[in-house]
């Protein structure tokens, strides 16, 4: 389906109306096709969503159920919230219809080159610190995917001289098969989504499917230091590069004697002092590593590579600081949706911290996090809030540690802080949990508890 021609009149079964679908529909119109718009909510349920499609030869097709829908389209396009072992995926193979995705149809009709990164932390830090770096280097960078500005957005702008930056998650690889960067990356594999992928063999599986269509041509980057990322390098087609923060690597990006350095064909350049880099943590350093690894294999030179690490600040709900209020300095971490993410938000803090813990349930376990807290010593008290708050607390009690209080919303969890806060030290929100018990989405946490903590006199 890698030929543009392909799309032409042919009715594509759009099902869902969030960002991805609005957008996706948009770009199939732009090639010809005809979109069957399908959402479980009406047009009034969805709003203003839908404004950017009137006008368009879409056909609207929303609160009916979608196997109704099936027989009188060509293709159907999922969105990343549909698994692709549900019962439409399932009816829709039976009878040869194919499934597709916003990310792989984005990925087709786009101009532009395009780079891409998965894994299961800091992926939107480090795609924002790569559209840096391309934006130095000159080039108009198109940071999209799953960072919450759709592919096919981009794909609506791009022309072939512009970069795209993709952010994947393994949500969009289920449906992909010609999408191709010419520099893919995974960062780390640690337990996620489980409620999705059942296994971390499959997690780990679904998040190889970034290289499968790379060549020998294309640039393969991966974590050393992770034990995931490093079966994956078996049988790849593209060529392997590596980033470590703990060890230096035949080619790759690593750390020797305090500095960032690149071995690549045949050389060797250190691009800058590890103190250098803006933002703080041993995991920043290894979203640094990748994104310089990842540029410097798509020719960007170093010292510009050098002037985006010493310059980027981070991006919105991760460790962001909010505001200090009585000695009292607050962080926004909504983005950490797991458990390895909080403990990687737990290392940074060097001051007492009340630590904000709980949404909605993956399916994972807290014992690794409880262990952190005990390890760190700098978290003297939790604050649950959230539908796994059982679970936690559980994990947390198991491991000896008690300092733990409840809230049962967002304005009740923030006045517990301020009253738990001692001078000197930090609240965190890093809730290792994703946010739908009560949120739409992370982005809209990490706004409420920004509105409330900036709210507090």
């Amino acid at each position: 389906m890698a030929d543009r021609g392909y799309w032409k009149n042919k009715r594509v079964l759009v099902l869902g109306m969030a960002r991805s679908g609005v957008a996706v529909a948009q770009l199939l119109c732009k090639f010809g096709a005809v979109p069957v718009l399908n959402d479980r909510k009406s047009e009034d349920e969805l709003g203003d969503a839908l404004l950017q499609l009137k006008g368009l030869p879409c056909e609207w097709r929303l609160g009916i159920a979608p196997e109704q829908l099936l027989d009188s389209c060509d293709i159907l396009l999922i969105s990343p919230g549909i698994a692709i072992d549900s019962p439409i995926v399932r009816l829709a193979k039976e009878r040869g219809i194919p499934v597709t995705g916003e990310l792989e149809v984005a990925s087709q009709l786009a101009d532009g080159a395009l780079y891409a990164l998965t894994g299961t932390n800091g992926k939107t830090t480090t795609v924002s610190l790569l559209g840096e770096i391309w934006r130095a280097a000159g080039k108009l960078a198109y940071v999209a995917g799953n960072i919450g500005y759709p592919l096919s957005a981009a794909a609506m702008l791009s022309k072939p001289e512009d970069v795209l930056i993709a952010e994947v998650s393994s949500f969009q690889l289920e449906t992909t098969e010609t999408f191709h960067p010419r520099v893919a990356a995974v960062l780390n594999i640690t337990e996620d989504h489980l409620n999705r992928h059942y296994t971390m063999e499959n997690y780990a599986n679904v998040k190889r499917h970034i290289f499968d269509a790379q060549t020998s041509a294309d640039v393969a980057v991966l974590n050393a230091d992770d034990d995931y990322c490093c079966a994956m390098a078996k049988g790849l087609a593209a060529r392997v590069a590596w980033f470590s923060r703990t060890r230096e690597v035949d080619e790759g990006a690593f750390v020797n004697n305090g500095k960032v350095v690149v071995r690549w064909n045949g050389t060797e350049r250190a691009v800058c002092c590890v103190d250098e880099i803006y933002i703080p943590g041993p995991h920043n350093l290894e979203n640094a590593l990748a994104a310089a690894m990842m540029s410097y294999a798509a020719g960007v030179p170093a010292p510009v590579i050098r002037q985006a690490l010493r310059t980027f600040k981070g991006v919105e709900h991760r460790i962001e600081f909010v505001r200090e209020l009585d000695g009292v300095k607050w962080y926004n971490d909504s983005k950490g949706t797991n458990v390895d993410s909080t403990i990687k938000a737990v290392q940074t803090m060097r001051a007492p911290t009340v630590l904000i813990l709980g949404g909605s349930d993956k399916h994972v376990s807290f014992e690794a996090l409880a262990r952190e807290i005990i390890v760190s010593g700098q978290i003297k008290h939790t604050v649950l809030c959230g539908a796994t708050a059982p679970q936690i607390e559980e994990a947390l009690r198991a491991a000896g540690y008690t300092a733990i209080e409840h809230a049962s919303d967002y304005a009740e969890t923030v006045e517990k802080c301020r009253k738990l806060a001692v001078e000197g030290g930090n609240v965190l929100l890093s809730p290792a949990c994703a946010s739908f018990d009560q949120f739409s989405d992370y982005e809209q946490r990490g706004r409420v508890f920004k509105q409330l903590v900036n709210a507090l006199y």
